[in-house]
């Protein structure tokens, strides 16, 4: 096993399970990672020079609930409530878009495995 994972496991940052590829290149992604995540209908595929990364896709729903709490802050209500909610919905889709672009165009910049940046960005997730 390598160090890296060793390493990691003992920090509590991340799990690992082997996991086969089918004939067709299909993987099950295990139970508990599956529960653990919250993963719903898709999942993102993301290749890096030298690694995989799935992560869940968060569902447009999830977002509804904010767009509506964050409206009804700034004092819309009935139909300028619902009007500003669909405007906002449809531009969460390009914004998103907008900074996976960046994110991979900062990440084409960057040398190693990411393993460093990793641990800062999820070394306060609870298990």
């Amino acid at each position: 096993m390598s160090e890296k994972i060793i390493a990691s496991r003992k920090t509590n940052i991340m799990d690992s399970k082997r996991i086969s590829v089918s004939n067709k290149r299909q993987i099950t992604i295990p139970q508990k990672f599956f529960e653990k995540l919250n993963i719903g209908d898709e999942v993102e595929c993301i290749m890096t020079k030298s690694e995989i990364i799935i992560r869940p896709v968060r569902q447009e729903t999830e977002f509804a609930e904010d767009i509506l709490k964050e409206l009804i802050a700034k004092g819309y209500q009935g139909n300028q409530l619902l009007e500003e909610f669909r405007n906002t919905r449809i531009k969460i889709r390009p914004a998103i878009k907008k900074m996976i672009e960046e994110a991979e165009s900062v990440a084409k910049t960057l040398k190693g495995s990411g393993d460093i940046q990793m641990n800062e960005i999820f070394s306060n997730q609870e298990d």
